[in-house]
């Protein structure tokens, strides 16, 4: 199974090791989407939404994934159903046989609006900024700079989580934000919902409750797909994270059929 990582302009390191859950029934395949991890390029052409679809036509027909099994996480939720538009109508592109969606990133503009509204006001909550002040007042930064680092990190993300202190068990991760400003711009004032309605492909959408991704966004793309939702209580962005045991069991139910390695 192909497994396609948030961002963009991310890489695909930050869903190990927790990932591997699936290991011992399928054979999974990651890569680094163009522009981040090690597939980061000092080319200055824009990478645009397109690019990340071609992209994964290209490393599905090498590695003979055809047709492949998706699953998206987060921007990788997106980028697969935005493949599987184009693979609709372009021949050159193979429509995906499964998709399993794990909070996909919003399918509209105003979904994404809402998204960004939401994480901001977390990050600026009493929450967050307690443990801002708490890292302030540490000394760590003088006695241990890696450690600030890492704790820099978990704050950053902190507002995806449902009990923001569970960001410690995320592994690190970098955007390169050049590239997720392009993508995002390539997107313009962008409502997949509607060319959603024409495909026929098998689909499962998981929701974390507490995602700061608006709720309404998967099920809009779980009406479009005629697809079963899943919304899981007590998470937030990162369910992999938070709810381990519930998703992994969902992500099973969802790919029940296809043949294991």
């Amino acid at each position: 199974m192909l497994v396609l990582h948030g961002g963009p302009g991310a890489h695909h390191d930050y869903l190990l090791p927790q990932f591997l859950q699936l290991a011992d029934e399928y054979e999974l395949v990651f890569y680094d989407q163009r522009g981040g991890g090690r597939s980061r390029t000092e080319d200055r052409s824009p990478i645009t939404w397109r690019t990340h679809v071609e992209d994964l036509g290209l490393v599905a027909t090498e590695l003979d994934l055809n047709p492949p099994v998706v699953i998206g996480y987060s921007w990788g939720g997106l980028l697969a159903l935005l493949h599987a538009i184009e693979a609709d109508t372009d021949t050159s592109l193979t429509s995906p046989e499964r998709l399993v969606l794990i909070d996909p990133a919003p399918v509209s503009r105003a979904f994404r609006e809402q998204f960004e509204a939401e994480f901001s006001r977390r990050q600026q909550g009493a929450g967050i900024s307690g443990l801002r002040e708490e890292l302030a007042a540490s000394g760590l930064r003088e006695s241990d700079a890696d450690a600030y680092r890492q704790r820099q990190f978990e704050l950053g993300v902190s507002a995806y989580f449902a009990d923001p202190r569970r960001a410690s068990e995320l592994t690190p991760f970098r955007v390169t934000g050049r590239v997720q400003q392009q993508v995002w711009d390539s997107l313009g004032d962008f409502d997949i919902t509607s060319e959603l309605r024409a495909l026929t492909i098998p689909a499962i959408v998981i929701h974390g409750r507490q995602d700061p991704i608006p709720l309404a966004s998967s099920e809009a793309v779980a009406s479009a797909l005629d697809a079963r939702l899943v919304v899981l209580d007590d998470s937030g962005h990162v369910p992999y994270v938070e709810q381990p045991e519930a998703l992994w069991e969902t992500v099973r139910e969802g790919l029940r059929g296809i043949a294991t390695g």
